[in-house]
């Protein structure tokens, strides 16, 4: 069973990386030297072989970053390396709860090392490179400091938790891990840009003037109270703009990037943040909740009824059953049935996308949400033409093309 298990584990890993590699491919096949026609009045010729050229070298980055990061998790496994640091751990630690934490702290910490270089070159390298850059070298160290602090406070409690029901629940433990899940998913919709955004951002209230006033005239007539716009100082860090809505009830609000209140006018502004309450009045972030919870659901039913298996250990190289190598093995294991879910999950954010596009278009008007994804695509040289499985497996937003297409029918 334990040979089976290890081939298993293997072969999924190998063509999991095949297949991502091949979805690459794919998208290679849609480089162009010239403009295509249905790029044209969207594109410059320069622009465009400036978007080819961003594409390809984010390309050749992602093809060394992850056949590096897929050699060394193949040597890890074959070598009995997750095993090996499961009687590191032990030796030094006896209580269940605390070998779990300790082991994910530094499998964590260790990934952490790994992908520093390769975020510190996509960063001052590949965006830098593009003129998308604004980060210092001061920056970007905190944020990976901060980002590794929060995560290992948060994760930390969580996994704390769901061990600690673990040993108490034992196949029932999933009834018990989902509501610490959903739980924690509810607090941080609600208070995600109010906890966590400040801790790397600034979140100043939208000045009085002409924008304030064209948005809260839309909100009205669309029947959507919003008293909290925020402009996010995301320019410190990136010259590519955003806006996102967030929150519930008394706790939602809709937060700007500096840098798309320079480059769009307010016209365009308000047309995105007409999407972003298109979401909310379509009800896409419940619907997104609960298909995430159920998901989830699904997941730790499943991990409940083969957790206590000690072929789990074995199969990494252990001969002490934890919950800790049970969660690697069976998240491998695990992997073809998330991509499937992943698939039903993009799929269904698409479909909210082009809800919400067709919300803006009807309730304030096609032709300014059109000029504002325009704009917006051409100033962060986004992929106009991927090729259709790539988008199929990977995408959450349909294509410009396919949203200007969804537009251009109610305009």
């Amino acid at each position: 069973m334990v040979s089976f298990l290890f081939y298993t584990i293997l072969f999924i890993l190998v063509v999991n990386f095949i297949f991502e590699r091949w979805l690459d491919y794919l998208n290679t096949t849609k480089w162009s030297l010239k403009l295509p026609v249905e790029l044209e009045g969207i594109y410059s010729e320069e622009k465009f072989r400036m978007s080819m050229e961003y594409e390809k070298t984010k390309h050749r980055f992602g093809m060394v970053s992850e056949s590096l990061s897929f050699v060394i998790i193949l040597i890890v496994f074959a070598l009995g390396g997750f095993g090996w640091l499961d009687s590191l751990v032990r030796s030094h630690v006896n209580n269940p709860i605390l070998v779990t934490l300790f082991y994910f702290a530094i499998l964590g910490l260790l990934t952490e090392v790994f992908s520093l270089p390769f975020k510190w070159y996509n960063t001052f390298k590949i965006e830098e490179k593009f003129g998308f850059n604004k980060s210092s070298l001061s920056l970007f160290f905190i944020d990976q400091f901060k980002g590794l602090a929060i995560g290992t406070v948060i994760g930390g409690s969580l996994l704390y938790l769901i061990v600690w029901i673990y040993l108490i629940a034992g196949h029932l433990f999933w009834i018990y891990a989902l509501l610490v899940i959903g739980s924690f998913s509810i607090f941080m919709l609600l208070f995600y840009s109010s906890v966590i955004v400040p801790l790397f951002n600034k979140q100043n209230p939208l000045p009085e003037g002409e924008l304030k006033e064209a948005i809260t005239q839309f909100s009205r007539k669309a029947g959507f109270q919003l008293d909290k716009i925020f402009v996010i100082d995301g320019s410190k860090r990136s010259s590519k703009a955003n806006a996102y809505f967030t929150g519930l009830g008394s706790k939602k609000r809709i937060v700007l990037y500096d840098t798309l209140i320079n480059d769009l006018d307010i016209n365009e502004i308000v047309a995105v943040l007409a999407h972003e309450i298109g979401h909310y009045k379509k009800h896409h972030v419940f619907l997104g909740l609960f298909t995430s919870l159920l998901t989830t659901t699904i997941m730790l039913y499943v991990f409940s009824l083969v957790s206590d298996n000690p072929v789990f250990a074995k199969v990494l190289g252990s001969d002490v059953p934890g919950f800790h190598l049970a969660m690697i093995s069976f998240g491998i294991l695990y992997s073809p049935l998330s991509l499937i879910f992943g698939m039903g999950m993009n799929l269904l954010s698409r479909l909210n996308e082009y809800q919400a596009d067709r919300f803006a278009g009807e309730e304030f008007g096609g032709k300014f949400l059109i000029s504002a994804l325009k704009k917006l695509s051409v100033s962060n040289l986004t992929n106009l033409a991927p090729h259709p499985l790539y988008v199929f497996f990977h995408y959450s937003h349909p294509t410009l093309l396919q949203r200007l297409k969804n537009l251009t029918e109610i305009s």
